[in-house]
């Protein structure tokens, strides 16, 4: 050792380098770093002797300087030890972004000593060192240390010392930070992606934004990246079969056969051969081989409509087919293995069924893996425009008319009708008033008798004669409102009446014509 006391300068080498190989794999063990900055202190006073540490950073929200980590402070000291920037020999750390030394603190009217941890020590015997923390061009804080005061000793080394480590920390503090930001940028696009999935995915196949109909969108999503079976209910009418090729075309098998069949309408005595195939000569008319539904859907789909009508002899063989992927055609001994996925629907109650004892338990657990229930048109209220509308327009096609939009009274007909049928009975009620218009708008009196009284159609004539007339003539000027995009001149002509008598009656109804100028009423 030098006669002057100090450290040689190779061993004084040796030491800054363990210190610094410490510091390093410290900082590589937690993403969290107030888990570790308490350490890497404890690293710092091993190696050189330093009495006190402390981990300064700036909180943008207060605006002030607080102590997150340190090593030779309680609790309550590290409390205390809060600045601005500007204050202190700290605070003016962090507001120029330079290093600072206070060889001895007694000194230094800067150094405020807000902690109150020298107090019991004599402030002539310590030096106070501290380096900023930097990423970038912005100062986040700074790492500060106590020493024993030596005249004999320079400072600059345990300056450069801590600038190296100080820039150690805020490198690990900048790759926290972009750690934490990517997770949060993942977990806000994955909430993002799973809003829109709900929002937005909508089967171009299906028609309807109502929230009833979103759930079902969202489990038709979720159901489509797997092979699991899937059993969709509803009652009849609802689009269960659209439901199922939606399924289908959005899975990995879109390129494979979608194979339908209707459990209710093949006859008992021929549902087996259409399902599983058969052999010649398996029965009376089996002149040849043939494939059933199963075989033709290897690799592909088969929807299995109106499930609850199975015969119980083939729910047996079908339990196989589900469990076993396996099958022998009827009148046949070679065991045909397929890759089939399986979706059935019903309008039935199949859990009554089950207990009935008319629809086999396990085949009812195998089948009802992933249930989707499709809400009757009387549940989604909101839908029913947006159908009728496609209806119109689809029919309009296959029947070579024009027809541009649904009137008022018809519109409240339709969305105020229970709906039984669901949408097949709307479809049907659509196509036959396309059928019967002669213009291009579709009145209420061509729809069905069925909504055309006064409970289908909410239009129960209550109060005086006076007070239905009143609704009637509202109901005709704003037709004519409609129908001339809000030109009263054109309206009055349409009603025969004079321009001024529509004022009035405008007026008189409270009637905005500027509302009906838009093209959506055309």
């Amino acid at each position: 050792m030098p006669e002057d006391g100090t450290t040689p300068p190779v061993r004084r080498e040796v030491s800054e380098l363990s210190l610094l190989f410490e510091i390093g794999q410290t900082l590589d063990r937690s993403m969290d770093l107030r888990d570790e900055v308490g350490a890497v202190l404890k690293a710092i006073n091993k190696h050189t002797g330093m009495m006190r540490g402390t981990l300064t950073l700036y909180n943008r929200d207060t605006g002030e300087l607080y102590i997150e980590a340190a090593h030779g402070l309680s609790s309550s000291q590290r409390e205390r030890g809060r600045y601005k920037p500007g204050e202190g020999v700290t605070g003016r750390v962090v507001q120029t972004g330079r290093p600072m030394v206070a060889p001895r603190i007694s000194d230094d009217p800067l150094f405020l000593d807000r902690t109150g941890a020298r107090e019991k020590v004599g402030k002539d015997n310590i030096s106070f060192i501290c380096v900023p923390i930097t990423i970038g061009n912005e100062t986040i804080g700074a790492l500060s240390v106590d020493r024993l005061f030596e005249e004999s000793v320079s400072l600059d080394e345990d300056v450069r010392l801590l600038s190296i480590i100080a820039s150690m920390i805020a490198q690990a503090v900048r790759l926290r930070q972009e750690a934490m930001e990517e997770r949060q940028r993942l977990l806000d696009e994955n909430t993002r992606l799973q809003e829109q999935l709900k929002t937005r995915f909508q089967p171009s196949n299906i028609i309807g934004r109502s929230n009833a109909m979103q759930q079902v969108y969202d489990l038709i999503a979720r159901v489509s990246q797997s092979d699991t079976t899937a059993l969709i209910r509803g009652e009849s009418g609802v689009g269960k079969e659209l439901v199922a090729q939606a399924i289908h075309y959005n899975s990995r098998r879109a390129e494979r056969p979608f194979i339908k069949v209707n459990c209710a309408a093949l006859p008992q005595t021929v549902i087996e051969s259409e399902l599983f195939g058969h052999e010649k000569g398996a029965f009376t008319g089996a002149v040849n081989q043939r494939k059933g539904r199963f075989e033709l859907a290897n690799g592909g789909t088969i929807f299995l409509d109106e499930i609850g009508d199975l015969p119980p002899t083939v729910q047996v063989h079908l339990l196989r087919v589900l469990q076993e992927k396996e099958f022998e055609r009827v009148g046949g001994t070679a065991t045909i293995r397929v890759d089939v996925r399986v979706i059935a629907a019903t309008n039935r109650d199949l859990e009554k069924l089950v207990q009935e004892e008319t629809f086999r338990q396990d085949l009812y657990y195998r089948l009802d893996v992933f249930p989707i229930h499709i809400p009757p048109l009387r549940e989604r209220r909101t839908d029913i425009l947006e159908l009728a509308n496609y209806f119109v327009e689809k029919c309009g096609k296959s029947l070579q008319k024009d027809v541009r939009r649904i009137s008022t009274p018809a519109i409240d007909m339709l969305t105020s009708y229970h709906w039984p049928g669901n949408v097949r009975e709307l479809e049907n009620c659509i196509e036959r008033a396309v059928v019967l218009t002669n213009d291009d708008v579709l009145h209420g009196h061509h729809l069905p008798p069925t909504l055309q009284t006064a409970e289908a159609s909410g239009a129960a004539m209550k109060g005086t004669l006076d007070e239905t007339l009143d609704n009637v003539e509202r109901e005709m000027i704003i037709e004519a409102l409609k129908n001339s995009r809000g030109n009263k001149a054109k309206a009055a002509e349409a009603l025969g009446v004079t321009e001024r008598v529509m004022g009035l009656r405008v007026q008189k109804h409270g009637i905005d014509p500027k509302k009906y100028r838009s093209a959506r009423y055309v």
